[in-house]
């Protein structure tokens, strides 16, 4: 015999809030996580257009 569905609690003001603080929490991580990959990109970027200290490298190294 199949199982009827049960209703959900009704929501309560602190719950709601709860939520709302968790989401918004996630949200600013979310935002400081891009910004970090953002400026590690860029140093990233920055580093390989100097030009290499030394001979230029010609031939690349075997990677065996």
């Amino acid at each position: 015999m199949p199982k009827t569905p049960k209703s959900s609690p009704p929501k309560t003001a602190s719950t709601k809030a709860n939520r709302a603080k968790r989401r918004h929490l996630l949200h600013v991580l979310r935002q400081a996580v891009q910004k970090e990959k953002g400026q590690r990109s860029e140093r990233h970027a920055g580093v390989r257009q100097e030009p290499r200290a030394g001979r230029p490298r010609t031939r690349r190294a075997s990677r065996r």
